[in-house]
């Protein structure tokens, strides 16, 4: 393993720390994905089951992979080779590498959309369709351009690597103080702008009034699923910011506030969009294309549209920006660490392979949308084995390494450093943390693994 030439660098500021984890945490999956399946799940039912997953999942772990990375001050691979100093162990950091690297390579993709849309918002271009099939129709001719997604895909990666190569502080925690308040402010304005329409108080409705027959078995599984992925764990991405922390900052406090700030961004971009679709009308259950194919046709219709329009493209694609510095940084960090290479050097050369890699997600929309391997494109293929496998597995992985592996006795002296008052207050929260690291999460993230890789419905469970 190599030397770095120079002194690791941490954050400036606690506060520096929350703002870049949370904008790791809240990406597309917040704004695009949750309210979508919230929509899917039967509205506040889901969200109450939601919040209950992820106090009993994604904070416990959460706080597991923060102190890993604080703990050894490396990345995954050199974290888990210090704790456990196994080569099965150091593996399965590098599995965290390369979920992250192949996560990035697909997401970049999908957030070269949403900067495209900003220029269809301001062009007048998404206001021309009174239907979302003709909006649908519209998005679908757009991503089988090649040089519209292959540019907008470019055009993003330029941005992540721009922030990265500056730096832990001069870069991606002075950007996440900036678009982070600003990712907030115009979420909170479109939402106001959602709740003055008429005809919102449906959406509301939607959202606030459990409706308790929509929720099954498999509701319990999907919030589940939402609760681990939501928080970016599996992937290296917390752990790699934790390695960059400060030992007298509190790491359960860090994890609380990053799991409130992801959770109220969810809830904001819920109620933006769900009062403003059920105002106009359209379809609260429209899927995946709730973003891309009905929201240019809630903002057709909406009084004033053509500025709020734009707002949303643009609070859109700072929250994808803000995930996709933490997906480069996981492997930035690796190279940095582990083999001596300069930050400017692993970001320009792995984010150039990023782009190379995810040439063929592009082109799965378009010239190669007909080549398949085991019945999905290159785009699905990528998308499934990192976040049906690899994240899962790693959740997996973390939660047992810590109750198993390096042991609560060695983690909990680690764990109370910055946080002595906290438990000595609370001395309850030791015992809750062991017991869900070690019992509940385990079996509640296997479940998950189960579920998205279709095991369960095999199985008829």
């Amino acid at each position: 393993m190599a030397t770095p030439s120079a002194p690791r660098e941490q954050w400036g500021s606690k506060l520096g720390f929350i703002l870049a984890a949370a904008g790791s945490a809240i990406g597309l999956g917040n704004i695009w994905k949750f309210p979508y399946v919230v929509g899917e799940n039967g509205g506040s039912a889901f969200i109450i089951i939601y919040l209950l997953c992820t106090a009993i999942i994604g904070l416990p772990v959460l706080v597991g992979e923060i102190l890993i990375g604080r703990t050894t001050q490396r990345n995954p691979v050199g974290a888990f080779r210090a704790l456990s100093g196994s080569r099965f162990w150091a593996g399965v950091g590098g599995m965290g590498v390369a979920a992250g690297f192949l996560i990035l390579s697909f997401y970049a993709v999908i957030a070269g959309w949403s900067v495209g849309y900003i220029y269809e918002s301001f062009s007048g271009d998404l206001f021309k369709y009174a239907d979302p099939t003709k909006a649908a129709v519209h998005f679908e001719e757009l991503t089988h351009d090649v040089v519209w997604i292959i540019g907008y895909f470019g055009f993003f990666m330029i941005l992540t690597m721009g922030l990265v190569y500056a730096g832990v502080q001069k870069g991606i925690e002075r950007g996440s103080k900036i678009m982070m308040p600003v990712l907030f402010l115009l979420l909170i304005f479109v939402m106001i702008r959602g709740i003055t329409m008429e005809g919102s108080g449906a959406g509301l409705e939607f959202l606030l009034k459990p409706d308790w027959s929509h929720v099954s078995g498999q509701t319990f599984l999907i919030a589940l699923g939402q609760a681990f992925f939501t928080l970016s764990m599996g992937m290296g991405a917390m752990l790699t910011y934790g390695s960059y922390m400060s030992k007298k900052d509190s790491v359960p406090s860090s994890a609380l506030q990053i799991l409130l700030l992801d959770t109220a961004i969810a809830l904001v971009a819920g109620i933006a969009i769900f009062t403003s679709v059920f105002a106009t009308g359209l379809d609260a259950a429209a899927g995946p294309g709730l973003i891309f194919h009905t929201l240019p046709v809630v903002f057709m219709k909406m009084p004033g549209g053509e500025f709020f329009g734009p707002i949303f493209f643009i609070l859109l694609s700072i929250a994808a920006l803000t995930s996709a510095i933490s997906l480069l940084e996981v492997i930035t960090a690796y190279f940095v660490d582990e083999k001596g290479w300069t930050r400017h050097r692993a970001v320009i050369v792995f984010g150039s392979v990023t782009f190379l890699i995810g040439i063929p997600s592009a082109l799965s929309f378009n010239v190669l949308s007909d080549t398949t391997i085991f019945g999905l494109n290159f785009f699905g293929l990528v998308d499934y084995l990192t976040a049906n496998i690899m994240l899962p597995l790693g959740g997996l992985l973390i939660a047992v390494f810590i109750a198993y592996v390096w042991k609560f006795d060695k983690a909990l002296i680690e764990l109370k450093k910055g946080a002595e008052r906290l438990f000595n207050k609370n001395p309850l929260l030791i015992t809750l943390w062991q017991i869900f690291i070690k019992f509940f999460a385990p079996v509640l993230i296997f479940l998950v693994l189960l579920h998205s890789t279709g095991i369960l419905d095999v199985l008829g469970l």
